[in-house]
């Protein structure tokens, strides 16, 4: 008997988490940072691009080092020129809308108001 289509091993293939590089390829660093949600959000970015990517914590030593770890994303090395290339298009795309919300218009305060009649 045929399966019928949205079987429960179609389910299952596409509800599987993003692919991740084979560990035991070259893997090379491409980002990495102290705040989580940063990376989250670096890896979302890569993910969306078709770049397989491993985000992997860094607690070295803590004990010893309290101020050393963080997030690093490590992606196959053929693909490390796009993935910096694309998280650096999208830092400055930031930058630049951040540089764009604070160009506001500016009210002079200094002035008198209007003398009502």
């Amino acid at each position: 008997m045929p399966e019928r289509s949205g079987s429960a091993a179609e389910k299952k293939t596409q509800s599987a988490p993003q692919a991740r590089p084979d560990p035991d390829e070259n893997l090379v660093k491409v980002f990495d940072s102290e705040q989580e949600s940063e990376a989250m959000i670096v890896k979302g970015l890569l993910d969306s691009a078709g770049i397989e990517n491993d985000i992997t914590a860094v607690d070295m030593l803590q004990q010893m080092f309290p101020s050393v770890g963080g997030t690093v994303i490590l992606v196959r090395q053929e693909d490390a020129e796009k993935a910096r290339r694309l998280i650096s298009e999208s830092k400055q795309t930031a930058a630049s809308n951040d540089q764009m919300s604070d160009e506001t218009a500016e009210i002079d305060i200094t002035e008198k108001p209007p003398a009502k009649a």
